[in-house]
């Protein structure tokens, strides 16, 4: 069996870069930013880590909750698909600034799209 794509993207060090990334991308966007008030952005970073790990086919460290659950209340505050879409696009973004092939970028962003039901409460 081939190597996972958390593997294949540089395993722990290149996911806690690109969250990072993603997430000061996601924190200078006024439309995403509001929903992270009140948050504690540096255990979201390691939670998001974990779960990214996790997805991407590295050790599964994650320990929080369902997709579904966590996102419950942000949903209901307005969390909708043109969010889930920015979110998205900032991950892109924060993976092709630490220069990930663009091959492995559309193969994480189709896991990413694989939770939007979930992420959504669809």
């Amino acid at each position: 069996m081939g190597k996972s794509l958390y593997e294949r993207i540089g395993g722990e060090s290149a996911v806690i870069a690109a969250v990072g990334k993603m997430y000061d991308k996601i924190l200078d966007d006024e439309e995403l930013a509001p929903f992270f008030e009140n948050i504690d952005i540096d255990r979201l970073r390691r939670s998001q880590s974990a779960f990214v790990t996790y997805a991407f086919g590295g050790p599964n460290q994650y320990t929080g909750k369902s997709l579904r659950v966590v996102h419950k209340k942000t949903v209901e505050n307005g969390l909708n698909d043109r969010h889930f879409d920015l979110v998205a696009t900032h991950l892109k973004a924060a993976m092709q600034e630490l220069n990930v092939p663009g091959e492995l970028i559309n193969e994480a962003l189709a896991i990413v799209g694989s939770t939007r039901a979930d992420v959504l409460n669809k």
